[in-house]
């Protein structure tokens, strides 16, 4: 038998995440710029504009970002859509 998965999906959690948003709020907490973001992740710095705009990514791409970064998204994805691990008896 299959598990159920832990982590519901946006739309079941009624919270929309936009993660170019969170993306662009840390890259401002950083102090860092489009520029410097596009060359840690290997792209052109319009497409970090790009990706800025978007609701949604890869999560590949959202790894990397959070590696350059040095900040976890799928962390606050989590939090965002109420994920909450269930306490596990022993």
């Amino acid at each position: 038998m299959a598990e159920k998965s832990l982590l519901k999906p946006t739309e079941e959690c009624g919270i929309k995440v936009h993660i170019g948003s969170l993306i662009g709020d840390e890259l401002r907490r950083q102090r860092r710029p489009a520029a410097w973001l596009a060359q840690e992740i290997n792209c052109d710095r319009t497409n970090v504009y790009k990706i800025l705009r978007k609701g949604s990514i890869d999560t590949e791409l959202l790894c990397r970002i959070s590696v350059a970064l040095d900040h976890d998204f799928f962390v606050a994805l989590q939090h965002f859509c109420g994920f909450v691990k269930p306490h596990r008896h022993e």
